[in-house]
């Protein structure tokens, strides 16, 4: 049956397994079964108050899918007809002011047994949900997929009380946090911990679970949930065998422990929380499974059983095996763009040889985690809507993609075909991935910034007597780029600036040089993944010059619009006289300095650039006001002393032309709807991209060229690089550059394939980079 949806479907998320039961004082209505939508409430005891929470995954206190608790039993409310006004009167039940929107579709996940409620509809200002008009209680003709959640306003109700004080038992049965404690413990961990006895927080410390009925589904949950994308089967017997060994507190012979190591089944204490489980295999967290608590009383009883141990595979970025990481190999169709910690991003799929984007219509956690899985992650822990990750350029592939969990790529999941009236790049699906705790940030720590985002870098070392000890990092040739990994390790998001001295922050005492010669590419988890001299040699070795970094929640990105470049190129012979203020810019070949000026003309290739800022923050100058360079021969001041570079390359990629545009003026020519520029280069403005922002170059104005006076008819590469020094951060460099095919044959030229850098597979771009040396005669 057709149903109604309204409302705005948001991108907030929260992790799983928070509930904010609620008592109130208004009554419950009877089970009424009428289709009619009529409230009908009756007075009912204290203890049968009705109760709200919010559960779902991921987790935040005032957002999730709804349950209610009626007749001893908790369910969800359907999502048809639902709205803001609903959603106020559920967050008032929960102790906050108003909601600020709701979620339809399970955005929180899938609920579990009745669905209580169907077709609510309130007016806004009932104290109950029970008020509202409905279908009545328990008769619904919806799915659990259907379920509907509510976005609070953080902010409570003064005075508020929720019945956690009188239902305090059921708070113990809520599961947040999940580890592996490894069999063996040793003196020194090895990261990412694989193998182990599954434990869950359980008041202030840790429990287990029963392992009696414990199944494979179950591990590949848990193992989803610490970053792992596969599962392995346990050996029961050998576990078994540990644990009566550990009981009679003898050795191992045949176990290899090493010197220290010790047996974590002989001290525990077979504290069971949980003595059943029953996943399908497709949850996202173990809350989302159906659980059986073990009484307060029996907490230590798995009769037949024993502590449940799980062991999971490791994605190819965190597999210590090489031999083994050679054999893992991720997805090559599917990838994130613009996160700014590893396994987060933009989602893009790879159709046709071409990248593009997925609509968040309908896009839900399942969906998410399938996309995690594939790139060698665990499951997800947000599927966020609305370009959270920054929007794409290309094509939009996927509509609607409704994953059930187990697929093994997003391209196994049903999905629908667009159009551009259906999907936007504002409507761009990205996720963040649950990855395995490698504790990186702990080698490496920040001292004496203004903020927990800036500071001195100080890296943690050992000599040869394996003492631990902080160290600095040499300066030299320290850059944006080094900075970016930096920053990604200490959980900091992007690289706003890499600092190559850093004398004003003078935080701590350690002086010594312990690392210098970094050079990263960029992409890197940690520095010590990074290229590094082997031993120190930094020539400025005063502490005052060592590394620092200036990290940033966001960064711009910066892309170029190819097909505009490919539709306005054409050939200007420019007479000498009309090229004085260029010249003087140095926007033309060396040769033209022997030019017989004012008399004769230059071959310029011209074309409109358009530049775009997809990503979350506006690009700005790195230089301030104070050194930006008056043009008095264009009348504005130019904020960079390189911003783009041109260039045509032949076959074995030497330059034959360049563009020697000095520097830009930066300003905002246009945006997209319901955004308002902010920069403009007249009068001495402000310089720069605003977010949702394009700077135009149109092919007619000064410098938006190359010459191409002295070069020869051919084939070639048209190639432009935006911030090509990477002087201004951005969440992502791999998509500043831009390329064409070029065919000139004397008089007239064409361009073709115009593409962004990463827009190809690497397929498609190993056929476009032979184009010049083997397609000679394809145009004529």
């Amino acid at each position: 049956m057709e149903k109604s949806r309204r409302g705005v479907q948001l991108a907030f998320s929260l992790l799983f397994g928070l509930w904010l039961p609620c008592c109130l004082t208004q009554t419950t209505p009877s089970n009424a079964a009428s289709a009619t939508p009529t409230p009908s409430p009756s007075p009912q005891s204290l203890a049968e108050r009705l109760k709200v929470r919010l559960t779902g995954y991921p987790r935040k206190h005032n957002e999730g899918r709804v349950e209610l608790f009626y007749k001893g039993e908790w369910g969800t409310i359907c999502d048809d007809d639902f709205s803001i006004a609903n959603a106020n009167v559920l967050c008032r039940q929960l102790g906050f002011v108003s909601a600020t929107g709701w979620t339809h579709s399970a955005k929180y996940g899938k609920g579990q047994g009745k669905i209580w409620l169907d077709n609510v509809l309130c007016n806004g200002g009932e104290k109950s949900i029970e008020f509202c008009k409905s279908r009545g209680w328990g008769n619904s003709d919806c799915t659990h997929d259907e379920d509907a959640g509510v976005v609070c306003k953080d902010e409570r109700i003064p005075g508020f009380v929720d019945s956690n004080v009188i239902d305090a038992h059921v708070d113990e049965n809520k599961v947040e946090e999940v580890r592996l404690r490894p069999v063996v413990v040793t003196a020194k961990k090895k990261l990412p911990i694989t193998e182990g006895v599954v434990e869950v927080k359980f008041k202030e410390g840790w429990a287990q679970i029963c392992d009696v009925g414990w199944t494979i589904k179950n591990t590949r949950v848990v193992c989803g949930m610490l970053g792992f994308p596969h599962e392995r089967k346990v050996n029961r017997n050998f576990y078994k065998h540990l644990k009566k060994r550990a009981a009679e507190k003898v050795s191992r012979p045949k176990v290899n422990v090493s010197a220290g190591g010790r047996l974590y089944l002989e001290r525990q204490k077979n504290h069971f929380h949980i003595h059943s489980v029953a996943c399908t295999g497709t949850e996202i967290h173990l809350a989302a499974c159906p659980l059986e608590f073990n009484k307060p009383n029996a907490t230590s009883t798995c009769e037949g059983g024993m502590a449940a141990v799980v062991s999971c595979m490791p994605g190819p970025l965190f597999m210590q095996n090489s031999g083994m990481k050679k054999k893992l190999k991720t997805s090559s169709n599917v990838r994130l763009k613009g996160g700014a910690r590893l396994g987060e991003g933009r989602v893009e799929v790879l159709k046709d040889n071409e990248w593009g984007t997925v609509c968040d219509d309908r896009w839900n956690l399942q969906s998410a985690s399938v996309v995690c899985r594939e790139l060698g992650f665990g499951s997800a822990k947000e599927a966020l809507t609305g370009a959270r990750m920054g929007q794409g350029m290309g094509p939009i592939y996927m509509n609607e993609v409704k994953c059930l969990g187990q697929e093994k790529s997003i391209w196994n999941c049903p999905f629908k075909n667009i159009s551009s009236e259906d999907c936007q790049h504002m409507e761009d699906a990205a996720v963040r991935c649950n990855i395995p705790y490698m504790g990186l940030e702990n080698t490496i720590r920040l001292t004496g910034g203004r903020t927990r985002y800036e500071g001195r870098l100080e890296v943690l070392g050992s000599d040869s007597n394996g003492t631990e000890s902080w160290g600095l990092i040499c300066g030299e040739n320290w850059s944006t780029t080094e900075a970016m990994v930096a920053c990604r390790q200490l959980g900091l998001g992007y690289a706003n600036q890499g600092l190559q001295e850093t004398w004003y922050w003078d935080g701590s005492n350690v002086t010594e040089m312990v690392m210098s010669g970094v050079k990263c590419t960029g992409s890197e988890m940690s520095l010590s993944q990074c290229q590094h001299h082997k031993t120190v040699n930094c020539q400025k070795a005063a502490a005052k010059f060592s590394a620092g970094v200036i990290c940033s929640e966001t960064a711009s990105d910066l892309i170029l619009d190819a097909p505009l470049v490919q539709q306005t190129v054409y050939i200007e012979d420019r007479p000498l006289h009309m090229l004085y203020c260029a010249a003087e810019e140095d926007c033309l070949s060396k040769s033209a300095a022997k030019a017989n000026w004012p008399y004769g003309h230059r071959r310029l290739l011209r074309f409109s650039s358009q530049i775009h800022n997809i990503g979350r923050a506006d690009f700005k100058p790195k230089a301030g006001r104070h050194s930006w360079v008056w043009h008095a021969c264009h009348g504005h001041y130019h904020s960079m002393n390189i911003f783009t570079h041109y260039d045509l390359l032949n076959a074995n990629g030497t330059k034959v032309a360049e563009g020697h545009k000095a520097s830009f003026c930066l300003e905002d020519t246009d945006c997209q709807e319901g955004v308002s520029k902010r920069y403009e280069c007249a009068n001495f403005g402000d310089q720069g991209i605003t977010v949702g922002c394009w700077d135009l170059y149109r092919h007619d104005i000064d410098c938006q060229w190359i010459d191409i006076t002295d070069v020869k008819p051919g084939n070639y590469i048209m190639q432009i690089v935006i911030n090509p020094d990477h002087e201004v951060a951005e969440s992502d460099f791999t998509n500043n550059a831009m390329k064409c095919n070029c065919k000139y044959d004397g008089h007239r030229i064409w361009f073709h394939n115009c593409h962004v850098g990463d827009a190809f597979s690497e397929e498609a771009e190993r056929r476009f980079e032979k184009y010049p040396g083997q397609l000679n005669n394809q145009i004529s």
